[in-house]
């Protein structure tokens, strides 16, 4: 029995999911996205094979698979994972840069069955993008687990707390794989950097020394390469925004346009690498570090991991050279790729409506959006 301290975070449970079902299938919005994703499919034929998922992982294997595999059908050009050095039968936290708000860990969990793995992962999300019941219903539906966001202090601390030991409960006692992205929010110019906040949570639980709570996670640096982002030029016009506006603010539907474009919008080719645990390393770091100490050192070697493992495209070669006015790099691309690139940078401008539009700033966040993948990669290969 899972202990109900967990009960307005987890995932849902298998007694719970005829309940859930009944809701969902009574919920207007809902009946109409099922109509939109499926519309040739009877919602009664719907509603049979919701009832026949027994767990979640059945709910995933049956209605996520086939939709992610549809979505990069229709909007890229294929997404492959490596994991060399994985056992398929253990449990692994996988901690990840992060590009996209939905696809991250829905490809993920596709890549995990495809590569044979005993399970798919339990989903950190915050609970800021969970704008009605019936996406918070999904998403529990869907394996993932709610991060309390923009609590007061006092709150927040609690909340971690419970966090952590969900998290403890879920790799120990569940033998589920749990995935979370290193920082909060995506990395808008995709200089991907681990936040020693996440890594403080998560030896907020578990037992033993510090050391010992991030080995019971085995925790894995988990590499996302994008070819194309389709979300660049709205994370470009935060950017504008949050320069000539100091208290700017997102309105309430940006993550949703956000969620929208990253699903629809054209992706190219995506690549995950999944590296060694860090377990190996956390046993070479000396007892006697200070705290501050050992989260600095484990969080430049996840960010190293995650760094060396990036699949680098032609994309990234060719913004890198246009950002630093370069040809050091044009070995690693043809001039029609160069000139594609330079073709969908402008539509993607284009794209930006903003009364005081700065197009050489923008431009410049673009292409430094797709460099920085380049430039942390060549400098993890020399260190």
């Amino acid at each position: 029995m899972i202990p109900s301290q967990f009960d307005d975070i987890r995932p849902f449970i298998a007694e719970e999911l005829p309940m859930v079902y009944a809701q969902l299938l009574g919920d207007e919005t809902f009946l109409k996205v099922v109509a939109a994703v499926f519309p040739s499919v009877p919602i009664d034929a719907i509603k049979e094979k919701m009832y026949a998922c027994k767990s979640l992982l059945d709910f995933q294997k049956a209605f996520f698979y086939d939709i992610v595999q549809m979505i990069m059908a229709r909007s890229g050009n294929g997404f492959q994972m490596e994991a060399p050095t994985l056992q398929r039968n253990a449990n692994y936290t996988f901690v990840s840069n992060h590009r996209d708000i939905v696809l991250d860990s829905a490809m993920l969990d596709v890549l995990l069955i495809d590569n044979k793995f005993s399970t798919t992962c339990e989903i950190a999300i915050g609970d800021n993008l969970l704008k009605a019941e019936w996406i918070k219903a999904i998403v529990r539906l869907n394996k993932s687990f709610i991060v309390k966001r923009g609590l007061p202090m006092r709150q927040m601390l609690q909340a971690s707390r419970t966090l952590s030991d969900y998290m403890h409960y879920a790799i120990k006692e569940k033998q589920e794989n749990v995935w979370i992205a290193q920082r909060e929010g995506r990395a808008k110019d995709s200089d991907d950097r681990t936040a020693e906040a996440i890594l403080k949570m998560m030896t907020m639980g578990g037992e033993g020394t510090t050391v010992e709570r991030l080995k019971a996670l085995n925790i894995v640096p988990l590499s996302i390469s994008y070819e194309y982002d389709p979300c660049d030029y709205l994370k470009a016009k935060e950017f504008q925004q949050r320069r000539d506006t100091p208290d700017f603010k997102k309105g309430a539907n940006d993550d949703l346009v956000s969620m929208q474009t990253g699903i629809t919008g054209y992706k190219g080719n995506v690549r995950y690498y999944a590296a060694a645990s860090i377990n190996a390393f956390l046993d070479e770091l000396s007892p006697d570090l200070p705290k501050t100490e050992l989260y600095r050192m484990i969080a430049e070697h996840i960010d190293h991991e995650i760094h060396l493992h990036y699949h680098l495209f032609a994309t990234n070669y060719i913004a890198l050279d246009l950002l630093q006015s370069s040809t050091d790099f044009s070995d690693k691309y043809c001039q029609e790729e160069k000139a594609h690139f330079e073709t969908y940078l402008q539509q993607q401008i284009d794209k930006i409506d903003l009364p005081e539009k700065d197009e050489a700033y923008l431009r410049e966040r673009i292409l430094t959006m797709y460099a920085n993948p380049a430039i942390n990669h060549l400098r993890a290969i020399k260190a």
